[in-house]
């Protein structure tokens, strides 16, 4: 494959490295420095998805509880109509009813309230859930805690024989709220090779080496939207895109997209304030030579 075009268009955006696999085999690959660890932000919340995938598969939750039997303890004192409608499906999507994100990046170290799950449920819910699209850290958060207080351990660990073990992940490091819990939401420190194995991982439909990790039925839900968002679509926390792909996407640029019609894989790492134009360029340079 030749990357030279995607190369001399992605230098200035601050790529810091691509891999391509198509077919099973590496197609492409070049490195602007070398490999380390790196937030890979909110395609952290892709496999959060996975996560409540399994523990659904294993009939730890399900995606028609109400919230309000998920987090008893933590509801408000008038539980509004709209959150007493607010199901796990509904953390999922982007479209929980809450008006303006919540728990992102630049607040979190501000909050005087260490009970995140408690401070979430607070906030006004102004939307029927499943009407409106607004990006938020809640309902993936939310959906990582409800993993965690059912299987009774953190999701890292939850995930560690599930799946990060049989893919060869070693234990990864990921961000934890005050109370340590896992932040679903973001905060996982991936290699570009551990995020491409992921990649690849949802190209297979959730199966590695002959076992299903997770639930394959489970792989086509999250990857068909289920919210609009005025562009290709957003499913069970993961972008929709051109050409039938969707992907796990973190802020500056981390991801793992997936092309089912070419059988293909394209992950990036990177520091980009211009997200916009480095997906253009992954579909115009990269795209075409599949």
């Amino acid at each position: 494959m030749n990357l030279s075009s995607f190369i001399e268009a992605a230098e200035p955006l601050r790529v810091l490295g691509v891999v391509v696999s198509q077919n099973g085999n590496e197609v492409g690959r070049h490195l602007f420095e070398g490999a380390c660890r790196r937030n890979v932000y909110s395609a952290s919340k892709s496999f959060t998805s996975c996560a409540v995938g399994i523990a659904q598969r294993e009939g730890l939750l399900d995606l028609g509880e109400r919230l309000t039997d998920c987090f008893p303890e933590e509801l408000p004192e008038e539980v509004s109509e709209n959150l007493a409608k607010a199901t796990v499906r509904d953390l999922l999507t982007m479209s929980l009813g809450q008006p303006v994100p919540f728990l992102m990046g630049e607040n979190r170290p501000y909050y005087e309230d260490r009970n995140w799950v408690r401070l979430s449920l607070r906030q006004p819910f102004t939307d029927a859930p499943g009407t409106r699209f607004v990006y938020n850290n809640v309902g993936p958060y939310l959906a990582g805690i409800l993993v965690q207080r059912r299987s009774g351990t953190d999701l890292v660990h939850y995930l560690m024989p599930r799946l990060f073990d049989p893919m060869g992940i070693q234990l990864p490091t990921w961000e934890t709220d005050p109370y340590g819990f896992t932040f679903g939401a973001g905060g996982l420190f991936l290699t570009l090779d551990e995020l491409h194995l992921f990649g690849q991982l949802l190209l297979n439909e959730g199966n590695w080496k002959g076992r299903q990790l997770v639930p394959s039925e489970w792989i086509r839900q999250a990857s068909s939207p289920h919210a609009d968002n005025g562009s290709f679509g957003y499913g069970y926390l993961f972008w929709m895109g051109p050409h039938g792909s969707y992907r796990a996407d973190g802020k500056y640029g981390q991801y793992t997209i997936v092309i089912p019609e070419k059988n293909a894989v394209i992950s990036v790492v990177a520091e980009c304030r211009r997200q916009d134009s480095l997906h253009q360029a992954i579909f115009d340079y990269i795209y075409p030579e599949l």
